[in-house]
């Protein structure tokens, strides 16, 4: 957003929806004001919930009127949410070309269905690497319309000017000199959510360290994860926030023992810094080639397997660029700035691939090890 911000060639319009908008998870509308971008708006009314259909339905509605009024001729949307799947659904139905960051990959919810409808909803990809490159080509798409730039967060954790520890420390009011992250989000396909952040909870405890814990996203089950995390808010050993400026996050996991949870942070920007990360359950199912990032450890929901994994962390510090080399933005702005992006026709075509499993394998062992 930055680089096209700067672009004398665009003209960028952001458009701020979704949880950014709720109180409850930190009103992060804000910090995107203070970012000093030009153009920022929001839809005319919002009552966003944790029912994610429902949050679909209403950000279609008010993102179609906003478009109505600034005619884009390129919407850009990034990752797997319902926000990005409604300004996706809006741009093809009003005949608008549309840009999907971070494309391609695969995780364990819900997400991985959006992610993927998002994907054949767009025109244009940015992906991270070659093997989502491959699954998008999988998916049916255009060679050309797929470009591996990495992950545009990689660019943030490159840059030279990110806050200092003491400063994010005393902003937020951490004590601990030694310190983990906590992030749990709800995986909607699950039947067990209760006793699973139960699991979670009763084995931090039990590890006798100190955590800083941000609460879940507002995905269908985050009330059930909230409920069972408020009981550590009276634990000198837990800090809870609604959300952190993620700059501020960036620094706190660069300093901190290890990542533990189901967030992506722990998959794609902990590996950046050569943090721990204890994956638990299925929310990131796939989403990684362990052999690739061997700063992760795996585990289910089960309180004495965590335990184990919590111990053994030090032996997991690995860094790894497999999600970017931190100039995404660069390569995004060169690939739209061409003019056959935009003038180009909008109707897709179904790319078929004629390959044996023997020939996928070959592929993604050439580019991924």
């Amino acid at each position: 957003m930055q680089i096209c911000d700067a672009d004398k060639f665009l003209e960028t319009h952001i458009y701020v929806t979704g949880m950014h908008l709720l109180a409850e998870h930190g009103s992060t509308y804000n910090d995107i004001l203070a970012d000093g971008y030009k153009n920022v708006h929001t839809p005319q009314t919002s009552n966003f919930t944790n029912k994610m259909d429902v949050n679909l339905a209403q950000t279609i509605l008010a993102f179609s009127e906003f478009i109505s009024k600034t005619k884009p001729e390129l919407i850009v949307v990034h990752g797997d949410r319902t926000e990005p799947l409604a300004a996706a659904i809006v741009g093809v139905l009003n005949n608008i070309k549309v840009a999907h960051i971070e494309g391609g990959e695969v995780t364990g919810t819900a997400d991985e269905f959006m992610r993927h409808a998002i994907s054949k909803l767009s025109s244009l990809h940015f992906v991270a690497n070659d093997e989502s490159k491959y699954r998008l080509a999988q998916l049916g798409e255009h060679e050309q319309s797929i470009h591996v730039i990495g992950s545009p967060d990689i660019d943030i954790m490159m840059f030279s000017d990110l806050p200092e520890i003491n400063s994010v420390k005393v902003k937020h009011g951490i004590e601990f000199q030694d310190y983990s992250i906590l992030i749990y989000h709800p995986v909607t396909t699950s039947t067990n959510l209760n006793n699973e952040i139960a699991q979670v909870v009763s084995a931090v405890i039990d590890s006798g360290k100190n955590y800083i814990v941000i609460a879940p996203n507002n995905d269908h089950g985050s009330d059930v994860i909230c409920e069972e995390l408020s009981g550590l808010d009276k634990n000198p050993r837990f800090m809870l926030f609604k959300s952190i400026v993620f700059e501020e996050f960036l620094i706190l996991l660069k300093n901190c023992e290890f990542i533990i949870g189901n967030s992506s942070a722990g998959v794609r920007e902990a590996c950046v810094f050569g943090i721990p990360a204890i994956d638990i359950g299925t929310r990131q199912n796939k989403r990684y080639i362990p052999d690739a990032l061997r700063n992760i450890q795996h585990v289910g929901e089960i309180r004495e397997n965590i335990l184990e994994k919590i111990c053994c962390v030090n032996k997991h510090r690995y860094i790894s660029h497999y999600f970017g080399d931190g100039k995404s933005a660069e390569r995004f702005l060169k690939v739209i700035k061409k003019s056959e992006v935009v003038e180009s026709n909008t109707q897709k075509s179904f790319v078929e691939l004629s390959v044996t499993s023997e020939a996928i394998m070959n592929y993604i062992n050439e580019v991924c090890f």
